[in-house]
């Protein structure tokens, strides 16, 4: 016994000469209110904005509001242990998330903490979520074209990387699956994608992640989920923390893909959180600042110039209308700040159009310098034929007999119809379009019924690689569809679509 108190008096006496004596500086105060996940905090007048607050149980959450008297704490953890009088103190960091390669295939939340079960996370690089978005000397053109593999979107709304394009359309639209299709195609590109979950249910999130993992390449995707359960502020911080793992890639010089879904539930969480904090409310009692959260998020997406590295960060941010309506508070104000916007129209997807996509509300506002010069040039005339023939489609309804040009437009514009159509999570690849294209624009398909179509569209690929085997290596290295190439092509087509229509003529399709 005595030899144990000699070796306790010995550890306690090295333990107080290493200890530090003297006066120490600590940044306390006290919960006023407590609810909804959201603290009102007196006695720290020195918080910064965004500084991350640290609770007396453990509980962490960052300063969004700063008023003389009372400082509005928005929580990140759960608020069942927090009570009115406990003690906060400031940090003096503000909130910061991991970033590098070590997140890649992970599934993680806002905070960078693991959700997935592949173990904990080690990065020694962190980045504050909010960072200034480029300046206009530190951006290049918006040149290089993105390849969804979605024919509608690269024929006729190409996307540049560097470019900001909304997706927007009514509930159960195909939004998410419009841009976890646009992932799956970067399955072989040298970008990076990262999918930023807002408020969506678990089972929408599972479906998505379940998609990346079984079709596209996981493993150079990051998955960010703040669910609709979890905490306001852990929903209020992941698009922003999102866009700060992107940029990660992106000022090494790589190319990052970001699909934030969706925006219009963090612009209800904004509302929520501004309300709980005692903001002026103003129209739809959002705040007045619920533009800016947006633009300044937004505008950290772009093209850097060479000096810079030369790197890209696209986004595809979501947004949900009601009823179609574009006019909205949230829709219009995304569509302000973005270069151009995807419309899923309902009543195409009630049709079996699917893509549902309005091609009289969408636009790029990039236009067609994103567009590989090859697809442009077999896409030709495609959107303004039609255009025209959905009008003309229109006046055939209230009868009469067109005559035979009105017919061959309508014939074509069917055809061209049937090809935009295209299965979920099966993305086409450059060659594919371009030969597509060339089959509608060079008459092709004009001659087999359109109930074929579908069929040849799925045989199209398998065909391409069985009788012209160069073509796709061509489009892939060179992007130039040579004369002798474009003839092969063209009789490949040829025959794929004779010896379909002889099938359909013995089974009766019309």
């Amino acid at each position: 016994m005595p030899h144990d108190s000699t070796t306790w008096i010995e550890a306690t006496t090295a333990a107080l000469r290493k200890a530090t004596l003297g006066p120490r500086t600590e940044h306390r105060g006290r919960v006023e209110e407590i609810g909804d996940g959201v603290a009102l905090v007196s006695g720290l007048r020195d918080v910064r904005l965004d500084e991350v607050l640290r609770f007396e149980g453990g509980q962490v959450g960052f300063a969004r509001v700063l008023d003389p008297d009372l400082i509005g704490c928005v929580l990140l953890d759960a608020v069942t242990d927090v009570q009115a009088g406990d003690a906060v103190f400031g940090t003096g960091e503000i909130t910061r998330v991991p970033v590098g390669e070590t997140l890649l295939g992970r599934v993680v939340d806002p905070l960078g903490r693991p959700l997935d079960d592949k173990g904990p996370i080690h990065s020694d690089l962190f980045r504050p979520i909010e960072q200034p978005a480029p300046s206009i000397i530190e951006r290049d053109l918006v040149t290089e074209p993105v390849q969804t593999g979605i024919t509608v979107v690269d024929t006729l709304f190409a996307l540049g990387r560097g470019q900001r394009e909304l997706i927007v359309g009514d509930h159960s639209t195909g939004k998410t699956t419009l841009a976890i299709d646009a992932m799956i195609a970067q399955a072989h590109s040298d970008m990076v994608c990262v999918y930023v979950a807002v408020g969506q249910k678990t089972s929408s999130v599972r479906r998505a992640i379940d998609a990346l993992q079984a079709q596209g390449n996981f493993a150079r995707c990051i998955a960010v989920v703040a669910g609709s359960s979890d905490a306001p502020g852990l929903q209020w911080i992941a698009p922003y923390a999102g866009m700060t793992m992107a940029e990660y890639f992106r000022d090494k010089g790589q190319h990052a893909l970001i699909v934030i879904d969706d925006l219009s539930k963090h612009a209800a969480t904004h509302r929520e959180i501004a309300l709980l904090t005692r903001q002026s409310p103003g129209r739809e009692a959002y705040p007045g600042d619920v533009f800016y959260i947006h633009a300044r998020l937004l505008e950290r997406a772009a093209k850097l110039s060479k000096a810079r590295g030369g790197g890209s960060l696209t986004a595809l941010p979501i947004a949900e209308t009601d009823s179609g309506n574009l006019s909205a508070y949230i829709p219009t104000n995304l569509i302000s700040i973005t270069d151009g916007q995807i419309v899923l129209d309902a009543a195409l997807f009630h049709q079996g159009q699917k893509p549902a996509v309005d091609v009289g509300l969408s636009v790029s506002r990039v236009g067609g310098k994103t567009q590989a010069p090859v697809l442009r040039k077999a896409a030709g005339t495609l959107r303004l034929d039609y255009a025209q023939f959905l009008e003309l489609e229109v006046f055939t309804r209230f009868g009469g007999m067109p005559d035979g040009r009105v017919r061959a437009q309508l014939t074509r514009g069917a055809r061209i119809r049937e090809t935009l159509r295209q299965s979920q999570h099966m993305p086409y690849r450059l060659s594919d379009e371009v030969a597509l294209m060339l089959a509608v624009q060079s008459g092709v398909l004009d001659a087999i019924p359109l109930g074929v179509i579908p069929a040849f569209r799925a045989a199209l690929p398998l065909m391409l690689d069985k009788e012209v085997p160069d073509f796709n290596f061509s489009m892939d290295q060179t992007g130039q569809l040579e004369p002798e190439m474009h003839d092969k092509v063209l009789e490949a087509l040829n025959h794929l679509a004779d010896s379909l229509a002889d099938g359909s003529a013995e089974t009766g399709v019309p």
